[in-house]
């Protein structure tokens, strides 16, 4: 019955788009969306205007934001999802935009015998965060930089980080779609993953963010970025990864997107001509 009414609603809310259409063509212009078909265009449409409306979007630090800052941000979470249904993140509310990098408080337990432990306390500076308890944390002014197709996107990378939790936790292995196979996505971002670490432990130069060897949910997370902002490199440098996150975004960017040089992520190691900023 819920889901019911709830969809519903979402014909309702969806019958007369509240985004303007001067507002929505400027948007169109993101190098991000490049590509995408009018169809898709709609349907990604759709998709911000219900994110919209159907999430809380608490400015932090009092800092005020304008309705293009909001559908800057909600085109970017809602690309990855344009082709997982509406319903594919129905299981948190609120979005929380901080102007710039802000520091979040993590706790971790320790056992430290068999009925004690120690709860330890660290402070971090974050561009984005997905909460496990439900909120989504984001940097504005990292946000504003990030649909540049420089391989580097924090809204794509945290709502990776929510699907991927849906399996439970974060994981490096969302829940795939009944046509996938689990065997297939384990070996190629095994194959990743440990190729990025020993790139990362020998300190050579590599094309992907040495941050996707931190662990396998980071992995999935920056692969992500890559898929959608750097499809080539990512085909070039992984192969099997780009099939399975073809199939599991059902979305193929590298048809859509022209290759591009790459911002480096160590550029006193590459050649004069991609030291240049894009």
């Amino acid at each position: 019955m819920f889901s019911f009414l709830n969809c519903l609603q979402r014909d309702k809310v969806l019958s007369a788009p509240p985004i303007a259409d001067t507002l929505w063509q400027d948007i169109c212009h993101l190098p991000l969306l490049r590509g995408l078909n009018p169809d898709e265009l709609l349907l990604l449409r759709q998709h911000a205007t219900w994110f919209l409306h159907d999430r809380v979007f608490s400015p932090a630090n009092g800092a005020q934001f304008d309705e293009k800052q909001y559908l800057i941000i909600a085109v970017q979470c809602c690309l990855p999802l344009l082709n997982l249904g509406f319903d594919c993140l129905d299981d948190w509310r609120e979005v929380i935009i901080y102007p710039g990098e802000f520091i979040s408080r993590n706790r971790t337990y320790e056992s430290v015998g068999e009925y004690l432990g120690v709860i330890h306390e660290s402070d971090e500076v974050l561009a984005g965060q997905a909460r496990s308890d439900g909120p989504l944390l984001l940097s504005w002014l990292d946000c504003a930089e990030s649909p540049w197709l420089d391989g580097w996107n924090v809204p794509i990378h945290e709502i990776a980080h929510k699907l991927d939790m849906r399996s439970g936790e974060a994981n490096g292995c969302p829940p795939l779609h009944a046509d996938m196979d689990y065997q297939a996505w384990k070996s190629a971002f095994s194959h990743a993953f440990a190729d990025l670490k020993r790139q990362d432990e020998a300190d050579e130069f590599g094309p992907i963010d040495y941050y996707a060897a931190e662990n396998p949910a980071e992995c999935f997370a920056v692969l992500s970025e890559y898929f959608f902002e750097l499809p080539h490199l990512l085909f070039d440098t992984y192969p099997a990864v780009y099939q399975q996150l073809q199939l599991f975004y059902r979305q193929d960017p590298k048809s859509r997107l022209t290759p591009i040089k790459y911002r480096p992520t160590s550029a006193d190691q590459l050649p004069p001509e991609y030291q240049t900023p894009l």
